[in-house]
């Protein structure tokens, strides 16, 4: 988030414009429905703040480009711990879903704006909260260590150039398990393991 303003934030979404996450479009706590009212607006600083990261919807595109966002499901709303992948765009397989839970502990949200952010898989979604609480618990070591290697696995996808997407994610990982999490960040294990992930995705196509 970039700024509070009058009923909206502002939202940095890696395109041309910033983007507007208006007030009326978000749950608020507790998942309540009713017109917004002037102690929301008051309370909007409680709820997002600058520098706070979000998971949110295109809603609509402005005549000028930019866009507008809802964080109306509960599987939008704040992010709380893991890490941010900045990748290109182009890279990132349009699917039906870009929330997945990946077999191997940790979860992804694989962001169409080349976003990608990587977290551990919460055993309980706290829905009550209408997705504006964070878990600020420790994070495991075993937790922390999928999340890195989940990390580097994508690094090494982008840099070979292969689409990401759950399955292309799940095998570079499968993959890269012989060697430690930063030796994946070595060109020629990059190389390797990106090439055992493709030989898989072109097997699995028949």
């Amino acid at each position: 988030l970039l700024q509070v303003q009058q009923k909206r934030w502002k939202v940095e979404t890696n395109s041309r414009l910033d983007s507007v996450l208006l007030l009326s479009s978000m749950n608020l706590p507790g998942g309540e429905l009713r017109r917004r009212s002037a102690e929301d607006e008051l309370a909007m600083r409680d709820y997002l703040q600058e520098g706070d990261l979000i998971s949110a919807e295109v809603q609509s595109v402005f005549s000028d480009g930019a866009v507008s966002l809802h964080t109306r499901s509960l599987k939008y709303g704040k992010l709380g711990q893991g890490v941010l992948v900045q990748v290109s765009p182009s890279l990132v397989k349009r699917q039906k879903t870009h929330f997945h839970d990946l077999p191997c502990g940790a979860s992804v949200i694989l962001g169409n704006n080349g976003y990608i952010w990587i977290y551990p898989t919460s055993e309980q979604k706290d829905e009550e909260a209408g997705g504006f609480t964070t878990n600020l618990e420790p994070v495991p070591l075993s937790d922390r260590e999928v999340i890195s290697r989940l990390r580097n696995c994508i690094v090494a996808l982008v840099t070979e150039k292969l689409m990401l997407f759950d399955t292309s994610i799940l095998y570079c990982y499968e993959a890269s398990l012989p060697h430690q999490i930063k030796d994946i960040l070595k060109p020629e294990v990059m190389e390797e393991i990106v090439l055992e992930t493709r030989q898989r995705l072109l097997d699995l196509e028949g």
